[in-house]
């Protein structure tokens, strides 16, 4: 008779791992909250917690932070996934805010740093204690040095000096009234770990992640494709390229990648032999500067 093979492969390995975060919280925290953009890590995450506590459904709402800039792709993706598993969707207006003057525009067009205070008010209204974020430590610099449980004060803001230690599997999830936990379920995730578990599982993604024929235009070296948010200006030349996003944030500061995958077979191949994280390569709001996403972060960023 033959031994069953029992070693466990990277991605169940990563997948009982998250598994384990998620379970952890719904214990030991009050009222946590998934956010949801409907970009490919919130999607992952959520069909991480479907599977968490199948075959009842998800105990927790999820929320989104609205800019009113999103790809108009991916929120039809998020109210249809929303919908199909019947989970509570929250949404966190940015708009909203700008109309009723607690937050102002900013000059570069850039709504990321007026999300946090938008989060925050979310946050206090409905009494959310931990919030699962779908952040990955091979993203960016600041994200690499944050625990899975990322502790912030009454004010939502995080101290990179003053996190508390995890051994092992052992998550400290105490917290006082107005202190909230973020959760990072993926932080051991890479971007390469994303798009194998959406081919092994066959996630559903929006196709804005596969290559299509798009007019872009180019920007620095960056490359926006032409769409409501986006017209040319003058001197500009509008090109059609065989384009695809590896994020999905505001359109209007999100730039597309030249690439022929237009399957996630090809995809994977092609975020194997890359060199640029998907951030850097695409987000024209990390440009700020080499601290941007650290310094959101502190004020209470996701």
């Amino acid at each position: 008779m033959s031994t069953p093979d029992l070693h466990l492969t990277q991605l169940q390995t990563l997948e009982a791992e998250s598994v384990h975060v998620l379970r952890e919280v719904a214990a030991e925290l009050e009222r946590p909250v998934l956010l949801f953009s409907g970009g490919k890590d919130s999607i992952v995450m959520l069909e991480l917690a479907r599977k968490a506590f199948a075959p009842a459904r998800i105990p927790f709402p999820v929320m989104h932070v609205d800019t009113g800039l999103n790809f108009p792709e991916v929120l039809a993706f998020r109210d249809q996934r929303v919908a199909q598993l019947g989970v509570e969707l929250v949404i966190a207006s940015v708009p909203d805010a700008i109309a009723a003057g607690t937050v102002k525009q900013e000059p570069n067009g850039s709504r990321n740093r007026i999300q946090t205070p938008v989060l925050l008010d979310a946050v206090e209204q409905h009494g959310f204690t931990a919030l699962f974020g779908g952040a990955r430590r091979d993203e960016d610099k600041a994200r690499a040095k944050e625990r899975v449980f990322s502790f912030r004060d009454e004010f939502g803001q995080w101290d990179p000096k003053n996190q508390r230690p995890e051994l092992w599997d052992l998550y400290n999830g105490r917290i006082h009234l107005g202190e909230s936990i973020r959760v990072f379920p993926l932080s051991n995730w890479t971007e390469l770990d994303i798009w194998s578990y959406i081919a092994q599982e066959q996630i559903a993604i929006p196709d804005l992640y596969l290559a299509a024929e798009r007019d872009v235009v180019d920007r620095g070296g960056m490359l926006y494709a032409v769409n409501e948010f986006i017209t040319p200006k003058d001197g500009e030349q509008v090109e059609r390229r065989s384009v695809r996003y590896r994020t999905v944030g505001d359109a209007n500061l999100t730039a597309a990648v030249p690439s022929t995958a237009s399957t996630v077979e090809e995809v994977i191949a092609e975020i194997a032999v890359t060199r640029l994280t998907e951030r850097g390569a695409t987000r024209g709001d990390d440009k700020v500067s080499d601290a941007a996403m650290e310094d959101r972060k502190k004020e209470g960023y996701f």
